[in-house]
């Protein structure tokens, strides 16, 4: 219904939604899900499927996702794919008009399951030009908003998304962490089974300092030979320690790094000072750097989807990876004490990182995948295995 370049804000018949950049762009189309409004930061991921993992990964928190494939909501939702019962992304942006879902696992519709999670969804648009326009001109902030009726005030939604800070310098972690520990009893899914019992027996205890996690790396972590137990991510040093664990897991999540470094990132160097060893993943490994004396970036549009290629530098093997951060380690910034274990190959940025004289490392994609390849299950085995 409207390209990504559409600046005027005259409705076309039938328009139902529409996305409103803080540039004052204007893009008219079918609303569907919840009805509101919505503010973020406009992202895109290239992932061919799992969107209902996408939309419920806590690393979206405050954004709203652009999906480069074009048929979303085609194999409806199921309660097995939910990778959080916390906030994710605010609303998602698709080229064709959601259908009856078609496949044996669906429980109800996707835009159902939208509206019944307070998120927004916008079809119609040009989802090709929207994305080329995030990767010329960067990630904007934006409102998405949806009236069965038409009605929209363009001028007030400008105003909002204008208004809004932005991602950088935002600490999300405290929205979407858990409130209480929790001792995790997931394990690996099998088609008709579910998903198994997480073992009790004497395996090497981690504890896992949620910032937004995926269950999908607890699981993983079960299937490696873990036991874990899960904090907020405002636990303090002592109080992990206490817990008496084997290792320590920094998890996932939405925001700056440096915003929710200033409480995570001194736990971290006191869990490097007591030889702790730890394994974290997408923030917690930005957040890891910090502690190691790194520093981390903001990026122009990020990275985002199922089929990232990563180069592990101590052989040369590439990983096809599944990614989601809009925020990075400078790769420029890493002392002599921190070495570069992945790069990325679209852009040569910093993917992964050990801390020399340590048991510490950490990487910038998500190997649990959920969507996407599971080249990298490996580093759960290799971080289980350090911890025997």
């Amino acid at each position: 219904m409207a390209d990504a370049a559409s600046s005027h804000v005259s409705k076309p018949d039938g328009a139902t939604g529409v996305l409103v950049l803080a540039d004052g762009t204007v893009l008219w189309g079918r609303g569907f899900g919840a009805v509101g409004q919505a503010v973020g930061e406009v992202c895109f991921n290239t992932a061919m499927t799992g969107y209902q993992e996408v939309m419920t990964d806590p690393s979206y928190a405050a954004q709203i996702v652009t999906f480069t494939f074009p048929h979303i909501g085609n194999v409806g939702v199921n309660d097995e794919d939910l990778e959080s019962h916390v906030d994710g992304a605010v609303g998602c942006v698709v080229r064709e008009d959601v259908t009856v879902p078609s496949n044996f696992r669906s429980q109800g519709t996707f835009g159902d399951w939208l509206a019944s999670k307070g998120k927004i969804g916008l079809s119609g648009i040009d989802t090709r030009a929207l994305t080329r326009r995030i990767r010329m001109a960067g990630a904007p902030n934006a409102v998405l908003a949806h009236d069965p009726d038409g009605r929209f005030d363009i001028p007030a939604l400008i105003k909002r998304a204008l208004e809004w800070p932005g991602l950088e310098g935002m600490d999300l972690a405290k929205l979407v962490t858990r409130s209480a520990g929790e001792e995790w009893e997931g394990g690996a899914w099998t088609l008709g089974k579910g998903y198994a019992r997480s073992p009790r027996d004497a395996r090497p205890h981690v504890v896992a300092i949620d910032y937004g996690a995926k269950d999908m790396i607890f699981r993983n972590l079960v299937k490696a030979g873990a036991r874990v137990s899960i904090v907020a991510a405002t636990t303090s040093l002592s109080d992990v320690l206490a817990m008496k664990p084997d290792g320590v897991f920094l998890s996932n999540g939405p925001g700056d790094p440096a915003a929710t470094g200033e409480y995570a990132v001194p736990v971290i160097k006191g869990l490097l000072d007591a030889d702790m060893p730890i394994f974290g993943i997408c923030l917690g490994h930005q957040m890891l750097g910090i502690a190691a004396g790194a520093a981390t970036t903001k990026m122009n549009q990020g990275h985002r989807g199922a089929n990232h290629p990563v180069k592990r530098l101590e052989d040369g093997v590439v990983e096809i990876t599944s990614m989601n951060h809009g925020f990075a380690v400078d790769n420029t910034s890493l002392p002599d004490t921190v070495e570069e274990t992945h790069i990325s190959l679209f852009d040569g940025s910093n993917c992964g990182i050990s801390v020399k004289g340590k048991k510490a490392f950490g990487v910038q994609y998500h190997p649990e995948a959920s969507p996407g390849p599971m080249d990298s299950f490996y580093l759960f085995e290799r971080f289980v295995e350090m911890l025997k």
